[in-house]
């Protein structure tokens, strides 16, 4: 894939959204959060790198066990019903970022909620792989895991507790 050849058909993205790693990371978690209906699907799409993929593992929402690398239109078209029928809300609670140059590998800890101030319905890890080019960040890939009973997020991946 040449980067320098992106489609001239992404949407264009809000330049708060991709300013910095934190920046992008938090809008992606804006994106897929919400009261039950439509998601803003074209600024989703302007966060990631054509070519970008979105991997699932392990159980889901809106599924049981899955293992699938996405584009970010397959993605949405996997998630969109759900979405337009549940109310989610997704959020950071915590993250770790290494960079090299312009290339980031962040782990986010997330935690889901299905009202903005209900408890957590489950929590997880993202792995983000970020892409500065052009000025921009880009989302590479992002392949992430529920919290399980068998795999629980681990300590130094939650916030401290005072």
């Amino acid at each position: 894939m040449n980067i320098e050849n992106q489609p001239k058909a992404l949407p264009k993205p809000r330049p708060e959204d991709v300013s910095s790693p934190n920046t992008i990371i938090r809008a992606m978690y804006e994106c897929i959060s919400g009261p039950a209906g439509e998601r803003n699907w074209n600024r989703l799409r302007s966060l990631y790198l054509d070519g970008a993929r979105l991997i699932p593992t392990g159980k889901r929402l809106h599924q049981e066990d899955s293992l699938r690398a996405m584009s970010i239109d397959e993605w949405i078209e996997d998630v969109q019903d759900y979405f337009a029928e549940n109310d989610v809300y997704e959020t950071e609670i915590m993250s770790h970022m290494d960079r090299f140059g312009d290339i980031i590998q962040a782990f986010s800890t997330y935690e889901v909620r299905d009202k903005r101030d209900s408890a957590p319905m489950n929590r997880g890890i993202k792995s983000f792989q970020l892409l500065k080019h052009e000025g921009r960040w880009w989302i590479v890939t992002v392949v992430w895991i529920d919290e399980s009973e068998d795999n629980p997020v681990p300590e130094e991946f939650l916030p401290y507790l005072w």
